[in-house]
C-alpha cells in the first residue's frame, strides 16, 4: 500500500486529542460539500433555461434562414430555388416576407410585424403546439386569416370568436411619397383572427402571422420575399448543410442556423451561466481555507509523530506527501458528497419540480427546468480538485520545511 496515503487515512480516520481539529475537519468537508452541490444545481439549472429557450425558439424558427447581405428583400429569381431543392438533407423550404405594419381592433391599435408564410411553415415549425386559443388556420379558400401572437392579443384585447369585428392592418405604399392624401398612403386589409400564439415575449409581442398571399398583396412585393426558411431532415447534419447551402447561394447572401438567428442571447445566456460560475468557486475558495486551518492544527498535533518518522528514514518530501494525501482526502470527501447530493437534487427536481417558480402559472413552466451534463460534472470535479490541491499544498509545503515543525530538524 502506499504509504503516505495509508499514514494519511489513518490520520483522516482516527479521533483527535484536540476535539477542535476533528470539528474544523468536517466543517472543512462540509464547506467543500456545500461547494461542490451549489456548482452543479446551479449550472444544471442554467442548462435547463437554455434549454427551455431552444426549444420554444425551435416552435418557431427554422433550422436554416437564408437572407439577403444588403438590403431588405431579394428576388426568388436571383436564388437557386431548384438546385437548393435537390440538396440531400432540406425537406422544407418556406418563402417568408416580413415588414412592419398597423393592426386595428376596434378602438384599439398596435405596431407589429406581418410575417407572411407558406403552407410548409406549420409541418416545419411547431408553432401549432403552442396556441392557447383558437387553431392554426392560415387560409380557408380564398379567405386569409391570422395568428396572432399572444402578447398582441393581450394589448388589442382581441376576441377571436368575435365574427363582427376584424383586424384592420395598415401597411405603407411603395408609391406613397408621390401621394398628397394621407389617406391613400396606406393599404389596408382585413382579416380575422383564427387563434393566438405563446412562444416568448420576442415573438408574442411581434409578430402576426398570415398567408404569403396576404403579405405580398398587402406590402405590394410582388415576386420578391425577405428570407427563405428551411426545415432539414432530423437525421440531417445542419452544420455541413450549412456550408453546402452558403456555397450554394454565394456571397449576396446569409444563411444562419438557430444559434445565429439569436447569437447575442445564446452568448447572454452562456457568459451569465460562467460567471456565477466563478462566484461559487470564489465561494469555494473561502470554503477551502478550513482545510488549511485543519491541516495546520493537525500538523501542530502530529509533531512527535513527525519527529518519529524522521528519525526512522522519512524525508521531508515524505513528510508533505502524507498531509497533502490528508488534504486531498478531506477535499475528495466533500466533493464526493457533494456530487451526489448535487445529482439527487437536480434529479428530484427534474422528475418532481420540487421548487416551484411564482405568479401562479403564468410562466411557460411551472417549476425550475434543470439539466444535467456530464462536462459540467467533469469541469466541476476539476475545479473542486484544483482548489483543494492549492489549498492542501500550502501547509504541507510551508509547516513542513520549518525546524520548529519538525522538532528543530531542518528540511532537505
Amino acid at each position: 500500500m502506499n504509504l503516505p496515503f495509508f499514514i494519511a487515512r489513518r490520520y483522516f480516520l482516527s479521533k483527535k486529542s484536540q476535539r477542535a481539529i476533528n470539528i474544523i475537519s468536517m466543517i472543512s468537508v462540509t464547506g467543500v460539500m456545500i461547494g461542490t452541490a451549489a456548482l452543479i444545481i446551479v449550472l444544471s439549472v442554467f442548462n435547463g433555461f437554455e434549454t427551455l429557450i431552444l426549444r420554444l425558439y425551435n416552435s418557431f424558427d427554422p433550422d436554416l434562414k437564408i437572407s439577403v447581405v444588403q438590403g431588405k428583400s431579394f428576388s426568388l429569381e436571383q436564388f437557386p430555388m431548384h438546385e437548393l431543392e435537390k440538396i440531400n438533407g432540406v425537406e422544407f423550404i418556406t418563402k417568408v416576407v416580413e415588414e412592419n405594419a398597423l393592426v386595428k381592433y376596434r378602438d384599439k391599435q398596435y405596431i407589429i410585424t406581418i410575417k407572411g408564410v407558406g403552407d410548409e411553415f406549420k409541418r416545419m415549425t411547431g408553432i401549432d403546439s403552442m396556441l392557447v386559443d383558437g387553431e392554426f388556420l392560415l387560409h380557408r379558400g380564398d379567405t386569409d386569416f391570422a395568428v396572432v401572437g399572444g402578447g398582441i392579443a393581450y394589448n388589442l384585447q382581441l376576441n377571436i370568436n368575435d365574427i363582427f369585428s376584424q383586424l384592420e392592418i395598415y401597411a405603407p405604399r411603395k408609391s406613397a411619397a408621390t401621394l398628397i392624401n394621407p389617406e391613400e398612403a396606406f393599404n389596408r386589409r382585413y382579416l380575422s383572427a383564427s387563434g393566438v400564439f405563446s412562444v416568448q415575449q420576442e415573438f408574442d409581442t411581434k409578430y402576426i402571422i398570415v398567408p404569403l398571399r396576404f403579405a405580398n398583396e398587402i406590402l405590394e412585393y410582388d415576386s420578391r420575399v425577405t428570407a427563405l426558411e428551411i426545415g432539414t431532415r432530423k437525421d440531417a447534419d445542419v452544420e455541413k448543410l450549412q456550408k453546402q447551402i452558403s456555397a450554394l447561394a454565394g456571397s449576396k447572401f446569409l444563411v444562419k442556423n438557430r444559434y445565429q438567428q439569436h447569437e447575442l442571447i445564446y452568448k447572454i445566456m452562456k457568459s451569465e451561466k460562467w460567471a456565477v460560475f466563478l462566484i461559487l468557486t470564489f465561494i469555494l475558495i473561502i470554503a477551502t481555507f478550513n482545510v488549511i486551518s485543519s491541516l495546520t492544527m493537525l500538523v501542530i498535533e502530529k509533531k512527535k509523530d513527525i519527529s518519529i518518522l524522521h528519525s526512522i528514514g522519512a524525508d521531508s518530501g515524505l513528510l508533505r506527501r502524507i498531509f497533502l494525501t490528508e488534504g486531498l482526502l478531506i477535499t475528495g470527501l466533500g466533493t464526493l458528497i457533494g456530487l451526489a447530493l448535487g445529482f439527487i437534487i437536480c434529479f428530484l427536481q427534474e422528475r418532481f419540480g420540487i421548487i416551484r417558480l411564482g405568479n401562479g402559472g403564468s410562466f411557460v413552466i411551472d417549476a425550475y427546468p434543470v439539466h444535467m451534463q456530464a462536462l459540467d460534472f467533469v469541469y466541476v470535479i476539476a475545479t473542486v480538485f484544483f482548489i483543494g490541491l492549492i489549498a492542501a499544498w500550502y501547509p504541507s509545503r510551508r509547516l513542513i520545511g520549518r525546524s520548529d515543525a519538525l522538532g528543530g530538524i531542518k528540511e532537505e
